[in-house]
């Protein structure tokens, strides 16, 4: 059984997130969406809301899994038995980061990562962009799937 982790904060999901993750069921047996918790970060929806948000945008897909957790995800990968950590980029400087975290990840575990291109209409979208324009009143709708929608 191939499983991929796809961890993010997902402060909130975005339709970026949403297609990587339903283009990586396609790929894998199951992808489990995690949701990293770091205490030091201050987040505009709560961990509950994050995940329900989730959970209700892939209710459809048996295939997709939500869970929260601290620490490595390499841990959390040995943990849930997952031989991938799936992860979407939108630009080149995603990639120089995402290179950097895959190259360490694979240093100290045997995880690889699988990169998707995001979808070129959801490329400009990020979920700081959508914070802010909840922020300032802005129209949201067009950036995150339906269970977003507060």
């Amino acid at each position: 059984m191939k499983k991929a982790i796809f961890p993010g904060s997902f402060d909130p999901i975005t339709n970026g997130h949403y297609d990587i993750i339903k283009r990586g069921v396609s790929l894998f047996d199951e992808v489990i969406v995690a949701i990293g918790v770091n205490a030091e970060k201050k987040y505009m929806f709560s961990l509950t809301q994050r995940k329900s948000f989730i959970e209700e945008a892939f209710k459809a897909y048996p295939k997709v899994r939500v869970i929260t957790y601290e620490g490595l995800t390499i841990d959390l990968c040995k943990k849930e038995k997952a031989e991938f950590i799936l992860r979407g980029l939108r630009n080149p400087a995603d990639f120089e980061f995402e290179k950097a975290i895959a190259h360490t990840n694979r240093k100290l575990s045997k995880i690889e990562t699988v990169f998707l291109l995001t979808a070129s209409q959801t490329s400009y979208i990020s979920s700081s962009i959508v914070r802010d324009v909840i922020r300032n009143g802005g129209d949201y709708s067009v950036l995150v799937p339906e269970s977003v929608k507060v």
